[in-house]
């Protein structure tokens, strides 16, 4: 399929937020190939229309390209970078967030057959593949109602369940699929993720979020590994070190301070730590996200 209606459609309406008219429908634009940045993924379909894109999760590295889609079902912490963007040729996406209870709607409308089977393995929360075409005209038919607000609130919701209706029965189909399952292993994991995530600061045994997430000690370590590509404990640290530059954007002066707010009573291991994951000491990094007016937040996937 040609994409050049796909591109002038994200330029066309893209903002400076990345939002868009149609409820979870985000549109990126990047002009420059910045550093590697650390984010949330979200949980999201990611289609590249022009330019490429590099992600790192844990030891996995994902690159996609025009025509090809990233899916995450668990919202985890991943170091992005945009590997071919100009501001002659700027990197353009799409993005949809993807909706629990949606994916659980279909699943149960289907029919007997409708679905491939799931394995038993737990699937990784990130999958990158080729767009079908099939897929990528149902991402075009929802950008075109941008321009269509009357038919917009009527068939906006019905193109989005086709986006996941293809996703579902596509080649990412088994990750697609745990998203709206209430007792799979995914959503055994996304609930351990939730609550690390709210609770980053705090210690814990891994023994009682294995319990608490409906699994033995050895299933909660195999299959949170899966998914994220880290151990919970290395999950926490990176969870814990983002809020940490998120705080230092706009409080640089207070390195002890912030250290102590994510949950690190020793500063000289904040400081390492913090070190070791974003390549400059706290207050060296906190001056040059200052100087150069940066504050790090999460970026479409």
């Amino acid at each position: 399929m040609c994409l050049d209606e796909f591109r002038a459609l994200l330029t066309r309406h893209v903002r400076p937020d990345w939002t868009t008219a149609i409820d979870g429908v985000l549109i990126s634009k990047v002009d420059r190939s910045d550093p590697p940045t650390p984010s949330m993924s979200g949980t999201i379909l990611a289609v590249i229309a022009q330019g490429a894109k590099r992600l790192a999760l844990g030891d996995r590295i994902y690159e996609y390209g025009p025509g090809q889609y990233l899916v995450a079902s668990v919202d985890l912490p991943v170091t992005g970078q945009f590997t071919r963007a100009e501001p002659d040729q700027p990197a353009l996406g799409f993005g949809l967030v993807l909706d629990p209870a949606a994916v659980a709607e279909l699943l149960l409308r289907a029919g007997p057959g409708d679905v491939p089977r799931t394995g038993e393995a737990v699937p990784s929360g990130i999958a990158v593949s080729d767009a079908p075409a099939a897929l990528l005209d149902a991402v075009v038919r929802l950008l075109r109602l941008l321009d269509e607000p009357r038919d917009r609130a009527v068939l906006a919701p019905l193109v989005k369940r086709e986006i996941l209706w293809r996703l579902i029965t596509g080649e990412q189909g088994a990750t697609v699929r745990q998203i709206g399952l209430a007792d799979s292993g995914l959503s055994h994991v996304s609930r351990a993720v939730r609550w690390i995530r709210e609770h980053y600061a705090q210690p814990f045994r891994v023994e009682d979020v294995a319990r608490m997430s409906g699994m033995s000690v050895s299933a909660f370590y195999r299959n949170f590994q899966a998914v994220t590509a880290m151990s919970p404990i290395q999950f926490q640290k990176q969870i814990r070190l983002q809020e940490a530059r998120l705080l230092l954007a706009t409080h640089p002066g207070d390195v002890t301070g912030v250290g102590q707010r994510v949950g690190y009573d020793n500063p000289s291991q904040f400081s390492r730590e913090y070190r070791r994951r974003f390549g400059a000491p706290p207050s060296r990094d906190a001056a040059r996200l200052r100087d150069v007016g940066h504050t790090p937040a999460g970026a479409l996937t």
